[in-house]
């Protein structure tokens, strides 16, 4: 037999056998090893028997797990499906019987239940909504009809209130309705869905081919193909061939509208010279889209911006890696400017851009997806890139991370921004991998370009070997790429003793900067992040340490590219702060020559060159008017389906998967415009915790005219007491309330209480940042950390061959 104190197992083991003759307590085979460790460590030196009272003791702490599994299945039985495993074990705890039937272990759950119930809002009402709510977010689970029930007299009880069953049968009769509304929108989206689709379809069979053209036209072979050149005649549908060719299709309906044209086309091209016919695979020349592209008018989308292409616009193109001071060259000449306009890619970033102009004596309101500050008389705005007014010239504007361009989920944003800025003195900031893009831009929008190419201030060097956990020193960052990463490593520092700060996507703007402030301030020595760091935050880290030198993209788990090694670990060396800027990868992880390879190697070519664009309401208002069509979802497929050829020369179209998913779910809900439908479609939420059906139930509530209340708080414990997943709940919370707030600055009307709903993410703000700064908080580190020499290979949340953990999807990026 094996010990952990092989020179008391004897006496442990007599001690055991004599507690259980004394007592008459039976005890499992499987039971005395643990036993035996907890009674050894009870015993007095050189003694051989423990009291009635201290085996009772021991007995209990042996069970109590088990104790918490029977109180999970019977919870679970009974139909409680709310109660969590952090429940059952506190309950355990109470529990001073070795031998408790299930009723003794239901008596201690209940107060347990009940401090919990009574600590989810301050209304019976608000409480039932929040438990739903967090199994909601969870697992995506609602709750049967005798669950809810369940919940309701549980709450009711937690309450004492007076009736119960009344309470509980109210509750039952809103679900029942809230149940056959959410029917009656899925059978409608179901219906419209099918109906749009079957209108497209029936355009699509009334579509003739080029052969036909001539004949409805009365024109020659020659003519038409001039015409269509000359973007005179639509081309309805493009339909690839297996020879590489393109099939052309035409709307007869708008051909036959433009008979009468034909006369003056005719005019026309008798005083032009004579063209050659063009063939039907058209080379690199532009030809006329759809009526429906014609309209969008996406394959000109630089001319969709009329305040921007009126002004002789001039473009700086600042460029430069991480600290090289960008930012500050730009804001002295937005300083400056009698108006200006800063956009910022995140509203951490907005609110720094701020600040700094309000430092420089420049009045400065501030423009969010979430929030606005209006600075009486002021004549300069910071902003999130998304929020970029389109109307009003100014004199300066800056636009910055303009590598952003390439981004999947954002880029578009980007295109829009630099395009459709209304400054006569635009300033573009950004890493050198930008430059060919904006160069192209600025040729599609006509703009001169000068270019300021930036050094860094302090210089940055790979590390020669690879550094351990335990070596990790003050101003260290640790880097790795998932929230629960994050969270092992700051357990496992924890452990050690040391200090430490954490910034990670899911957190809000302002708790990432407290922490940041805490690390800066010395308050914690190291700091464990995402990249999330790689854009704002002023920090000053000495060295930067990757703990993963791959990630999950939403799509594959890939190496980290050059771009990703160089924005991340220029952040070491923060200048005025360090000599230099130190770049290392964490033992175990993989080797110090990537680094070195990463920080040497030349910007990566663009893949495609065209900047990615999307429409915007006043498109999909034209598109909708031009189909005779109110439905989103019906306006979305054609523009997939019409607006950009795959091979348009200057344009892509963006990814709208999202907004797609919105407009389809959306489709059954009566009595909203289409531009109130657009709004919804561009809310930044994460499907991820159901945010989809979530804004689906709040359009539905807005769209019969009722208030869509803010999100609460719930439960929120003691932040010294807080475990690991109460920490996630809360977050998911903030993250509801983000978009709660960006919704009601669109409808008002609609979603009151907007002082409620600040206050509520203050809150929320304050007691995440007070978890994160307890540096005796109770997260469990793994069982075998995840560079010990059996697992060196393997860093917190991946595979020994670097598969993604399990909370890595994709999701809607901060804005």
């Amino acid at each position: 037999m094996t010990s952990e104190f092989p020179d008391r197992a004897a006496p442990a083991l007599l001690a055991l056998d004599a507690a259980i003759a004394a007592t008459g307590l039976h005890v499992e085979t499987r039971e005395r090893p643990k036993l035996e460790r907890v009674i050894a460590r009870s015993l007095q030196p050189g003694a051989t028997r423990i009291d009635d009272a201290t085996f009772r003791a021991a007995l209990c702490t042996v069970r109590r797990k088990p104790w918490g599994s029977r109180l999970m299945d019977l919870t679970r039985r009974a139909g409680q499906v709310w109660v969590t495993r952090a429940d059952t074990e506190a309950a355990a705890v109470s529990v001073d019987d070795p031998e408790p039937d299930d009723a003794r272990l239901l008596s201690a759950l209940a107060p347990v239940l009940r401090q919990k119930l009574r600590a989810q809002g301050d209304t019976p009402r608000v409480a039932v909504e929040n438990i739903r709510a967090d199994l909601f977010d969870g697992t995506g689970r609602t709750l049967a009809p005798a669950e809810l029930r369940t919940l309701a007299v549980a709450v009711a009880d937690a309450f004492a209130l007076p009736d119960a069953d009344a309470f509980a049968a109210e509750l039952e009769r809103e679900d029942a309705s809230r149940k056959d509304r959410d029917t009656q929108i899925e059978d409608t989206a179901r219906a419209r869905r099918r109906e749009e689709v079957l209108r497209l379809r029936e355009w699509e069979k009334s579509l003739v081919p080029f052969s036909d053209v001539p004949g409805l036209l009365r024109c020659s072979h020659r003519e038409a193909l001039r015409w269509i050149a000359e973007n005179r005649l639509p081309v309805a549908r493009r339909v690839p061939q297996a020879d590489g060719q393109e099939r052309w299709e035409f709307d007869p309906t708008e051909l036959m509208a433009l008979r009468q044209q034909l006369p003056q086309w005719r005019r026309e091209g008798q005083e032009t010279p004579s063209r050659t016919p063009l063939a039907p695979d058209l080379g690199n020349r532009r030809v006329g889209n759809a009526v429906i592209a014609q309209v969008a008018a996406l394959d000109r989308y630089a001319a969709h911006f009329r305040t921007a292409r009126a002004l002789n616009r001039r473009i700086t193109l600042v460029t430069g890696p991480t600290n090289s001071g960008k930012s500050h060259t730009a804001l002295d000449a937005l300083a400056r400017a009698e108006s200006g306009l800063a956009l910022a890619p995140l509203r951490l970033l907005a609110h720094e851009f701020r600040e700094s102009l309000t430092a420089r004596g420049v009045p400065t309101s501030l423009a969010t997806g979430e929030e606005r500050i209006d600075v009486p008389g002021s004549r300069h705005l910071a902003a999130t890139v998304e929020m970029c007014p389109l109307n009003n010239p100014v004199d300066v504007a800056i636009i910055d991370e303009a590598q952003m361009l390439t981004d999947p989920d954002r880029g578009a944003a980007w295109t829009a921004a630099i395009m459709g800025a209304p400054a006569r003195h635009l300033f573009i900031l950004g890493a050198p991998d930008c430059i060919p893009m904006v160069r192209r831009i600025a040729e599609l929008c006509g703009d001169p370009v000068d270019e300021i190419r930036l050094e860094r201030k302090s210089p940055l060097v790979a590390a020669e070997r690879s550094v351990s956990l335990h070596e990790l020193q003050k101003h260290d960052a640790l880097i790795a790429f998932s929230r629960r990463e994050v969270l092992d490593l700051r357990a496992l520092l924890l452990a050690q003793g040391k200090r430490v700060a954490v910034v990670y996507g899911a957190l809000s703007p302002e708790v990432r900067r407290a922490e940041a402030q805490r690390f800066n301030d010395g308050d914690a020595d190291i700091l464990i992040a995402t990249d999330a760091i790689g854009m704002g935050l002023n920090l000053t880290i000495r060295r930067v340490v990757f703990a993963a030198l791959r990630k999950y993209d939403g799509n594959q788990t890939r190496d980290l590219n050059p771009q990703e090694v160089k924005q991340i670990g220029g952040r070491a060396g923060r200048y005025g702060k360090h000599e230099q800027g130190v770049v290392a990868v964490l033992e175990g992880v993989g080797s110090p020559s990537f680094i070195h390879a990463m920080l040497a190697a030349p910007p990566q070519p663009i893949e495609d060159m065209r900047p990615q664009v999307q429409p915007d309401a006043d498109i999909v208002q034209a598109v909708a008017a031009e189909i005779g069509s109110d439905s989103l979802f019906g306006v979305l497929v054609r523009i997939r389906r019409a607006v950009l050829r795959r091979d348009d020369p200057n344009y892509r179209l963006a990814n709208m998967e999202q907004a797609f998913a919105i407009a389809t779910a959306l489709e059954g809900v009566a009595d909203l415009t289409l531009a109130q439908r657009w709004v919804y479609a561009m809310c930044p939420v994460d499907d991820r915790d159901n945010g989809i059906q979530r804004l689906v139930h709040w359009a539905a509530d807005h769209a019969a005219g009722n208030a869509v209340p803010p999100p609460g708080t719930g439960r929120l414990p003691p932040p010294e007491r807080a475990e690991r997943t109460e920490l996630e709940r809360a977050e998911k919370r903030h993250k509801r309330l983000v978009a709660w707030r960006w919704l009601a600055l669109r409808f008002p009307e609609a979603y009151v209480n907007r002082e409620e709903a600040e206050a509520t993410t203050a809150r929320l703000n304050d007691w995440i940042e007070d978890v994160l700064r307890q540096q005796s908080i109770r997260a469990r580190a793994p069982r075998i950390s995840p560079f010990s020499p059996d697992n060196r290979a393997s860093p917190p949340g991946r595979g020994k061959r670097g598969a993604p953990s399990k909370d890595k999807r994709p999701h809607r990026k901060r804005r």
